[in-house]
């Protein structure tokens, strides 16, 4: 039996973060500065839905949403293709999904402060269905708790007051960092 484990190099990366801590704008980049493929989980399912994920929770519901996000996450996680995925703010509330992403990826947790992401409301609000009808006192508390979901990651990176490039550079250059670093002998 094989036990050899994949070489760092190998893994997909993943990021993950609340909503619009900019998961997908640093993702392009760092996909880009790494010569692979990114992609958006939600952009994945609104395409095999042929709706964006809004329209997907008010006509099929979050409990379809949820399945068919497990089902994509999961199928990409074991894929041997070099990805860079941003997945959805939600989707590391599903066990299944955190177990699947920790073992056969590399985990990047994207952070930011609540007043920072205060400042960016106004450009996600309309685009993402689970702020719809919240006081920001409401917003502010899931912020709070979902901070509690994204603590299992194989690293994080805190983006205040960072320019995409910069957030990309920096994560570029410690992967590199960390695959020479453990590099099979």
């Amino acid at each position: 039996m094989n036990t050899r484990s994949v070489p760092l190099k190998e893994k997909n990366i993943i990021f993950i973060g609340f909503m619009g801590v900019g998961k997908t704008s640093i993702g392009k980049a760092v996909a880009k500065k790494l010569y692979r493929d990114f992609l958006d989980v939600d952009q994945v399912i609104e395409e095999e839905y042929g709706m964006p994920v809004p329209e997907i929770f008010n006509k099929l519901g979050e409990k379809t949403f949820r399945e068919k996000e497990k089902e994509v996450i999961i199928n990409l996680c074991q894929k041997k293709k070099l990805h860079i995925l941003s997945l959805g703010g939600g989707s590391f509330l599903q066990e299944e999904i955190k177990k699947a992403c920790l073992e056969h990826c590399i985990v990047i947790h994207l952070d930011l402060s609540w007043d920072s992401w205060k400042e960016r409301i106004n450009l996600i609000i309309d685009s993402r269905p689970v702020l719809k009808g919240k006081s920001m006192e409401d917003m502010e508390e899931l912020f709070n708790k979902r901070k509690a979901i994204y603590a299992d990651h194989h690293s994080s990176v805190l983006t205040d007051s960072q320019e995409i490039e910069e957030v990309a550079d920096y994560i570029v250059n410690s992967l590199k960092w960390a695959w020479e670093l453990n590099e099979p002998q």
